[in-house]
């Protein structure tokens, strides 16, 4: 089995990547997918609200955009956040790994983990790949999806810059141009992979 761990920055067209990936038959797992899960969780709720006290909807489940305001705001909160979440995070990701290797030795597998680099978990990988898109196209994404430029750049300053990312890849998809050279893109880089997992 080949483990693929997938990374950019906020707004570089991650997730779109990972979708292709499943859409060519590759095993594929999201952190932030996860993390959504995780939030449901009834001891992950208690630790949060010890932590961070009231950042809950009238229903009772954790308000992300409050979360967020607060953690991207301060490092010390941001990495207690991080201290709570990615020991689970890691536990799924290792579990998903280890079901996929037994029920297809040959498999592709992806995991897409947006703080990869920072938290060093990359060399738990066999292969990098890093989404590249420029600062002003990041920006431009992300306020079409109705964030406010000032939260924008706090969360792309809150991460390495793309630029320094990309020295820690064996493989740049760079998400610049249309989907359709995306799409011709990541098949190509598929077909890499697949060879060197013994599947091609």
């Amino acid at each position: 089995m080949l483990k693929v761990g997938l990374t950019g920055s906020i707004g570089t067209g991650k997730t779109t990547v990972l979708n292709l990936f499943k859409e060519l038959g590759a095993y594929v797992i999201s952190a932030d997918q996860i993390v959504h899960r995780l939030l449901k969780r009834k001891d992950i709720k208690e630790k949060i609200k010890k932590e961070f006290g009231n950042v809950f909807t009238s229903e009772g489940e954790v308000d992300r955009k409050k979360l967020a305001q607060i953690v991207f705001k301060d490092e010390k909160k941001r990495k207690k956040l991080e201290s709570i979440i990615h020991p689970e995070v890691f536990k799924e990701l290792e579990n998903f790994f280890k079901k996929v290797g037994e029920k297809d030795p040959d498999a592709v597998a992806v995991a897409e983990i947006p703080l990869m680099i920072e938290t060093g978990s990359y060399k738990n990988y066999d292969l990098i790949i890093v989404v590249y898109a420029p600062e002003e196209i990041q920006i431009e994404r992300l306020k079409k999806k109705g964030m406010k430029e000032e939260e924008i750049l706090r969360r792309i300053r809150s991460q390495m810059p793309i630029e320094e990312k990309v020295k820690y890849a064996d493989i740049v998809i760079k998400n610049t141009g249309s989907i359709d050279r995306l799409k011709k893109e990541v098949e190509n880089v598929y077909k890499k992979l697949k060879s060197l997992s013994g599947s091609g």
